[in-house]
C-alpha cells in the first residue's frame, strides 16, 4: 500500500465570532495561523493556503501567510492551494516560495493553477482573452526556473530573460504541483512537465475523475516523464455528529455557493443537492467516523497518494473551525489510515 498524506486546505474564508459576527480580515488571518499551528501539533501532513481577491476571503497572498507559518510550525508542509500563475510573474513566484522554503527548512511547496476565479486578471492588468497563453508560457518558464540555473527565455506575456539567475536558491529543490479542475489538456500538460497532479474534485462522485489519473500516467509514459502519486482536494467539515456538521456548514456554504453561482449563471443550490454531495458526492462532512469512512473509500477507489480537505466555507465560527481541525487531525486521519490498511490486508488475503 502506497503511503498517503493528508492535508487541510483553506482560502482564508472570513469566520464569525461566538456572536455570529464576521471578524476582520486581519483577525481571520491570525485565526488561520492558530489553526495551522494546531494542525501541525496534531500531525496533519500539509497545510495549504489558497489565493483569492474577493471580500469573502482574507488571503490574497498565500506565500506571505505561509512565511509566517514557517516561523511558528515545526514539521507540517506548507503549500499554496493554488497559486494563480497566469496572473502572476513566474520569477517572483519562485523567489517568494524559495524564501518560504528557506524559512521552513525545506517544507514549502507550490500548487500552480490557471485560476477558476478570474478576479485577479483585471486586478493585475491581464486580459482574459489571453487566459490560455498566459498559463502556457508561464508554466514553461516556471519549469525552467526550477532547475535553479541561469535562464534564457522569451515569450509574449512578459519581458525576455537573458542568462538570468534567480535567488534565493533552495537547498533541496522546490516541490511543485499543478492543480487541475477537469480539463484533459491540463492533465496532459502536467504530465509533459513531469509535475505531480492535484485534482480539484469539488462536485459529483469522485470516481468520475478516475480517467484523469489514467490519462496522466499514460501521458507521462509517452513524454518520458515521471508519473507521481496524484493528489485530490475536496470540501468537507468535521464536527462531533453528522447533524452538527451539516448545521454548521450548510447555511454558509449556500450563501457562498449562490453568490459565486450568480456570477456564473448557476441556479441557487438546494438542500437536496447539498445532501446528495454529502452522502455520495465529493463533500466529506459529518462526524469523524462518517468522514473517515468516506475518505477511505474515495482514496482507495481513486488510488491517490494525497487527500486535502478544504475545511472552510463561508462564515463558520472560529470555535467550530478549531474543533474541525482537532477532529480531522486527531481522529479522522488515524482512522483513515486504519481503514486503508484493513482494505489492503483484505485484498492480500483474497488474492
Amino acid at each position: 500500500m502506497q503511503e498517503i498524506t493528508f492535508g487541510l486546505d483553506t482560502f482564508g474564508d472570513v469566520p464569525t465570532d461566538d456572536a455570529g459576527v464576521f471578524v476582520s480580515h486581519a483577525r481571520s488571518i491570525r485565526q488561520l495561523v492558530d489553526e495551522a499551528v494546531l494542525a501541525d501539533e496534531l500531525g496533519v501532513d500539509v497545510f495549504a493556503v489558497g489565493e483569492h481577491h474577493r471580500p469573502e476571503f482574507s488571503v490574497s497572498s498565500p506565500e506571505a501567510v505561509l512565511a509566517g507559518l514557517a516561523t511558528v510550525t515545526k514539521r507540517i508542509r506548507l503549500s499554496s492551494g493554488v497559486t494563480v500563475l497566469s496572473s502572476d510573474d513566474p520569477v517572483r513566484v519562485f523567489e517568494r516560495f524559495a524564501t518560504v522554503d528557506a524559512l521552513s527548512e525545506g517544507r514549502a511547496e507550490v500548487i500552480l493553477g490557471r485560476g477558476s476565479f478570474t478576479e485577479s486578471f483585471p486586478l493585475f492588468g491581464y486580459d482574459l482573452a489571453d487566459y490560455d497563453v498566459l498559463f502556457e508560457e508561464k508554466i514553461a518558464l516556471f519549469a525552467e526556473l526550477l532547475r535553479e540555473e541561469p535562464v534564457t527565455w522569451s515569450g509574449t506575456t512578459r519581458a525576455p530573460l537573458v542568462d538570468a539567475d534567480v535567488f534565493p536558491k533552495t537547498e533541496h529543490g522546490l516541490r511543485t504541483w499543478v492543480g487541475v479542475g477537469g480539463s484533459p489538456q491540463s492533465v496532459v500538460r502536467t504530465a509533459q512537465y513531469g509535475f505531480p497532479l492535484m485534482l480539484a474534485i469539488i462536485g459529483g462522485q469522485p470516481e468520475r475523475f478516475a480517467p484523469y489519473l489514467d490519462l496522466y500516467r499514460r501521458a507521462a509514459e509517452q513524454f518520458g516523464t515521471t508519473a507521481h502519486p496524484v493528489g485530490m482536494h475536496s470540501p468537507g467539515f468535521v464536527a462531533d455528529t453528522d447533524e452538527e456538521a451539516a448545521e454548521l456548514f450548510w447555511p454558509h456554504y449556500r450563501v457562498v455557493r449562490d453568490r459565486i453561482g450568480a456570477l456564473r449563471g448557476w441556479p441557487p443550490v438546494t438542500r437536496a443537492e447539498f445532501d446528495a454531495e454529502v452522502s455520495t458526492g465529493s463533500m466529506y462532512l459529518g462526524a469523524p467516523e462518517t468522514v473517515a469512512q468516506r475518505i477511505a473509500r474515495a482514496v482507495d477507489a481513486m488510488g491517490v497518494g494525497r487527500f486535502d480537505m478544504i475545511y472552510t466555507s463561508g462564515g463558520q465560527s472560529m470555535r467550530a473551525r478549531t474543533r474541525a481541525v482537532e477532529l480531522y487531525g486527531g481522529v479522522v486521519i488515524p482512522r483513515v489510515r486504519e481503514l486503508l490498511a484493513e482494505r489492503a490486508d483484505n485484498r492480500e488475503a483474497s488474492a
